[in-house]
């Protein structure tokens, strides 16, 4: 790569993910309708999380200066405790999991991410929090799919977890028609300036 094709931003949020044992749980669930439903562009498992703050596609400078802002603010935050439940959709493409547990502390960590950003001048917009892990989007046309399987994932209860890590993630969207990819650009433990 030369520094004509190189890329000048890069699409950011910052976000929580699940461990992985829950990830298999609610993939147990799940699994099923990989088969059933083959036409649904499918989340990669490793790729689940829950963002607290999608800051849009930013200029690759603005990115270093918020890893020591959010890293003293994941060391000075306890880890909500929190558990995957049920599903639903949004705009009948995309299919989610709920969250259940800590929602209050979720929701002031989210503020609390929100106003790091903002605090470093860096303008993205700020949605309303709704809690979920995105699982898969359907392709134009399929009205039924998501609401099916949003239906057989409506009971599911998964056990509960604390939150580990706060993660910077960046992502190749619309980089090409393949699938979305993420890789942690830095993650922090939570909590550990806590006694």
């Amino acid at each position: 790569m030369n520094e004509r094709t190189r890329p000048t931003g890069i699409r950011v949020f910052v976000a929580l993910a699940p461990p992985d044992d829950a990830k298999e749980e609610l993939l147990g669930e799940v699994r099923p309708a990989y088969a059933t439903h083959p036409g649904m562009r499918w989340n990669r498992v490793e790729d689940w999380h829950i963002t607290l703050a999608f800051l849009g596609e930013l200029p690759t400078e603005t990115v270093p200066p918020l890893r020591g802002p959010l890293a003293d603010l994941a060391a000075r935050r306890r880890p909500p405790r929190l558990a995957l439940r049920g599903s639903g959709t949004f705009d009948d493409r995309v299919l989610w999991t709920g969250l259940d547990g800590d929602l209050d502390d979720l929701r002031a960590l989210a503020a609390d991410v929100r106003t790091v950003v903002a605090d470093l001048g860096i303008v993205f917009e700020d949605r309303p929090l709704r809690p979920h892990l995105t699982l898969a989007r359907a392709r134009r046309g399929d009205l039924a799919s998501v609401g099916e399987i949003a239906g057989g994932l409506a009971s599911f209860s998964g056990r509960r977890w604390a939150a580990e890590r706060l993660h910077l993630v960046g992502s190749n969207a619309a980089r090409g028609d393949g699938p979305i990819r993420y890789r942690d650009i830095e993650a922090w433990p939570l909590g550990r300036a806590l006694p």
